[in-house]
């Protein structure tokens, strides 16, 4: 099993910065993959980005391309992602997932994921 829990949610005004935490722990399974997903209300899960468990390659979504950064700290078993230049549009709810079992960036690949932590952008 693995467990995944998210923080570092908050209210921010545009233009501000979140960093977000995705704290990981399995027992007797390797984590490959670790992912970012976003929901806002009445929209569909959206890929954010995601990175290999020992940081050898990562990508994002369009719409965060030179705004947000995803990294891991596989000592200790986190996963990050730094939110800069934040837009309204960015309000949703953040959730951390691993461990896809075909393309990354399809939300219905994954078979962990955390509980959410909720972002909310101010303009």
């Amino acid at each position: 099993q693995v467990t995944l829990v998210e923080s570092g949610g908050g209210l921010v005004q545009a233009g501000g910065s979140l960093r977000l935490s995705c704290a990981a722990s399995a027992r007797s399974f390797r984590v490959y993959v670790v992912s970012w997903f976003r929901q806002a209300p009445g929209e569909e899960r959206e890929f954010v980005a995601a990175i290999t468990w020992f940081g050898s390659g990562s990508n994002y979504a369009d719409s965060v391309k030179g705004r947000f950064s995803i990294s891991v700290d596989s000592a200790k078993n986190m996963a990050l992602l730094e939110m800069n230049n934040l837009k309204p549009e960015d309000t949703a709810v953040y959730y951390c997932a691993a461990d896809p079992r075909g393309a990354y960036t399809d939300s219905q690949s994954y078979t962990y994921w955390g509980q959410g932590t909720q972002v909310t952008v101010s303009s």
